[in-house]
């Protein structure tokens, strides 16, 4: 098991949890990246191997990041990177 206590950088990488702000609503919403059995979307837990996780994966503050999601096309500006 990942600690993300335990993590620090700049990156998004497995265990981060990430400020995000939609460019088409202004909507900011913040998960964490976790494991496929872990993701709950409600609890703001979002799997690294979904659309967007693998999208946010690598990615640092500032970055713009375009995800296909099941409801169409969705770009997101990462607000915030934390551990």
């Amino acid at each position: 098991m990942i600690d993300p206590s335990k993590l620090s950088g700049d990156k998004v990488v497995f265990g981060a949890t990430i400020g995000l702000v939609n460019i088409g609503s202004d909507e900011e919403v913040t998960y964490q990246i976790v494991g496929t059995d872990e993701a709950h979307i409600k609890d703001g837990k979002i799997s690294y191997a979904s659309p967007l996780g693998k999208a946010l994966i690598g990615r640092e503050e500032g970055d713009e990041v375009v995800f296909h999601a099941p409801g169409g096309t969705r770009t997101y500006e990462v607000l915030e990177v934390r551990f």
